[in-house]
């Protein structure tokens, strides 16, 4: 499903993250499927989060050219957004700057 991820099946989906994604950030589960199929997609590990499961930022555009940042992890075979934004602009200059890169397979 994912050239990134290849043994990923899917997204898995918390109605709360959900709706405060959309609430809070106008983000729909759309657009935020949209950016894991699209390039370029730089990815880092969360470093900062990572406690109990491990979390990464996601940086990339939906099919409508949205510039968005994802925190997610992974549940088994599915992958699980946690929070997803417009990107801010360091964040955006961050992602001009490594668009060019292969983000690291994880």
């Amino acid at each position: 499903m994912f050239h990134r991820f290849p043994n990923l099946t899917g997204f898995d989906w918390d109605d709360g993250n959900r709706l405060k994604n959309v609430q809070k950030h106008g983000v729909s589960v759309g657009e935020c499927e949209q950016l894991f199929f699209n390039e370029p997609l730089v990815i880092l590990h969360d470093d900062v989060h990572t406690e109990v499961e491990a979390r990464y930022a996601a940086f990339g555009r939906t099919d409508e050219d949205r510039a968005l940042t994802i925190i997610f992890t992974f549940r088994g075979s599915l992958l699980r957004v946690i929070s997803a934004r417009d990107m801010s602009r360091k964040e955006r200059n961050f992602y001009h700057e490594h668009d060019e890169e292969s983000s690291p397979e994880v």
